[in-house]
């Protein structure tokens, strides 16, 4: 589960980016942030993946106090949190089944443990069959579903993905939406902070805008006008 309450950030330039947000994200919910640049959603990824702590409110991630969250927890708390950047970030040299194998190495998974893993979850991601090609010699959209893997290898309980199709045509772009869908069917919260209208438009979902620092609307149905 995810919960702001009356949550303030002010960063250290003067910037009040986050004035008050209270926001609950249950478990299983698949939830639109939107809103314009500058409206906190990026401020607010970055405190649930503890890399900010909130200047005043509450932030609790599944289980975790972010205002309070020692560091050596924060490694504990980002193996329950996948996130999905829109630059991707993978590791140029390292192919794709290397590129989703890094993430479990990283936490010590055991070698029988990354071989059985690895192909199911290339394999949910449609790209098994592209599991030793370089990141280069993928499609943005490709290279995009390497990135979920990466988020979701590590069997994490929520999915973040900061404008995921911010680099994707429209048809890709709802093929990835598609996808992150058929992850949320299978039992992961997924959280998607996006601007592009017309995409979430297109899904009954729950969607949250974000204007100003503040929670300006909040309702399922997958419609809204705000940005």
């Amino acid at each position: 589960m995810v919960k702001l309450q009356d949550t303030f950030k002010t960063y250290d330039n003067g910037t009040k980016a986050l004035k008050g947000v209270t926001l609950t994200i249950e478990d299983g919910e698949f939830v639109f942030i939107v809103g314009p640049s500058g409206s906190g959603k990026s401020t607010i990824i970055k405190l649930l993946a503890a890399e900010l702590r909130p200047s005043s409110g509450k932030v609790s991630v599944n289980g975790f106090n972010i205002a309070g969250i020692k560091q050596r927890e924060i490694p504990y708390l980002r193996r329950t949190v996948g996130i999905v950047f829109q630059d991707f970030r993978l590791i140029e040299n390292k192919s794709v089944y290397e590129n989703v194998a890094f993430v479990m190495r990283a936490v010590g998974a055991q070698t029988r443990v990354i071989k059985k893993r690895v192909p199911y979850v290339l394999d949910l991601v449609g790209l098994l069959h592209k599991a030793r090609r370089l990141p280069s010699e993928l499609s943005g959209g490709e290279q995009q579903r390497v990135a979920i893997a990466r988020a979701l290898v590590n069997n994490p309980s929520i999915i973040i993905a900061d404008e995921p199709t911010g680099n994707l045509d429209p048809a890709r772009s709802l093929e990835l939406m598609m996808l992150l869908e058929k992850i949320n069917s299978l039992g992961t919260t997924v959280v998607v902070v996006t601007h592009e209208k017309e995409l979430v438009n297109q899904f009954e979902k729950r969607v949250v805008a974000i204007d100003g620092g503040l929670v300006i609307s909040d309702r399922t149905g997958g419609y809204y006008t705000n940005v």
